[in-house]
């Protein structure tokens, strides 16, 4: 279990002081306690059942963005073990460190991931801009995206982002044209593209790298045109109602699933991520493997063809 606790898990709180005291006791050998630890792992694991079986979509949101959730670079050098190869620089302004990508390799074939990447402290959190993208962002992972097709190597994206930046000089270095022509090249790249988000969608600044084949969620992530504290800002003018707007945006696996908005749900540990990285690690290491298995045995022109008509049938619906 991590160290940091979400509001709603402070049930679990009480229980794990009282199984490190008994574990305690335990090992100084004096009482014999096994049957008092056995009770209270019952207890923990009954307890945590019954919190995770009816999380709230806001729940699910403050999951996404746990502060020891594995980030998008923890993904890629688990699954590759280790032979990440990382490039940098978008060739017109510089290398923007909130998106990262490079080649990797899945049991010997050769992937290109791209994805954001948030900070594990203040000051990575800093140099990672939080994970949100600047336009040189969006235009590293659309060289990289060129790369791989020039290379016939399929893109897998991670993502994970509170939003594209913002900032004035964002918007003057053309943000939006920079998120828009993605969304055109991605549509239209001739090799096979998986989107997983990891944590936070938030936004274009999500969809800029969303573009794919196949588009997944972890089970614990949201996927939203904006996030809840700003659906309550700008309706209700504070944050006090951001509960009832996750509830409204439908923003969860589970709602977009329904809504045919993405392709599948990636089951998460119990606890989220964070509570059992390797097993979360794994779990999306087998999901790409599996869909870059379907994806091989279309032609480029089949893939581009049902990429377009997924995503052009969103939001369109048929009277009976």
């Amino acid at each position: 279990m991590g160290t940091t606790l979400m509001d709603f898990e402070k049930p679990l709180e009480e229980l794990h002081d009282q199984l490190t005291k008994a574990k305690q006791i335990q090992e100084k050998g004096k009482v014999n306690v096994k049957a008092a630890i056995k009770d209270l792992e019952d207890k923990i694991a009954k307890t945590k059942l019954e919190i995770y079986s009816k999380l709230t979509p806001w729940q699910r949101v403050q999951l996404s963005r746990h502060p020891e959730r594995p980030y998008t670079l923890d993904y890629i050098q688990a699954i590759t073990n280790g032979s990440f190869m990382e490039l940098f620089g978008d060739r017109q302004v510089k290398d923007d460190k909130a998106m990262v990508g490079g080649f990797g390799d899945i049991n010997g074939q050769t992937v290109m991931f791209v994805g954001q990447q948030k900070g594990n402290n203040t000051k990575q959190r800093q140099y990672r801009n939080f994970g949100m993208p600047n336009p040189e962002g969006y235009r590293k992972a659309l060289r990289l995206f060129k790369l791989a097709e020039k290379f016939n190597k399929p893109i897998v994206t991670l993502i994970d982002t509170p939003g594209a930046y913002p900032g004035l000089e964002a918007e003057e270095r053309g943000q939006g044209e920079a998120i828009a022509r993605n969304l055109y090249e991605m549509s239209i790249l001739k090799v096979p593209v998986i989107c997983i988000i990891i944590g936070e969608g938030a936004s274009g600044g999500a969809l800029g790298i969303g573009i794919g084949d196949r588009v997944l969620m972890l089970e614990n992530t949201w996927y939203s045109v904006i996030s809840p504290e700003s659906c309550s800002s700008i309706l209700w003018r504070n944050w006090n109602n951001k509960e009832r707007a996750a509830e409204a945006l439908k923003l969860t696996a589970t709602d977009m699933n329904g809504l045919h908005l993405i392709d599948g749900i990636v089951k998460e540990p119990l606890g989220g991520a964070h509570a059992n990285p390797a097993e979360v690690f794994e779990t999306v290491k087998e999901e790409i493997l599996k869909n870059l298995s379907e994806l091989n045995k279309l032609t480029p022109e089949e893939r581009v063809n049902q990429r377009i008509d997924k995503f052009c049938s969103m939001g369109v619906y048929k009277n009976e």
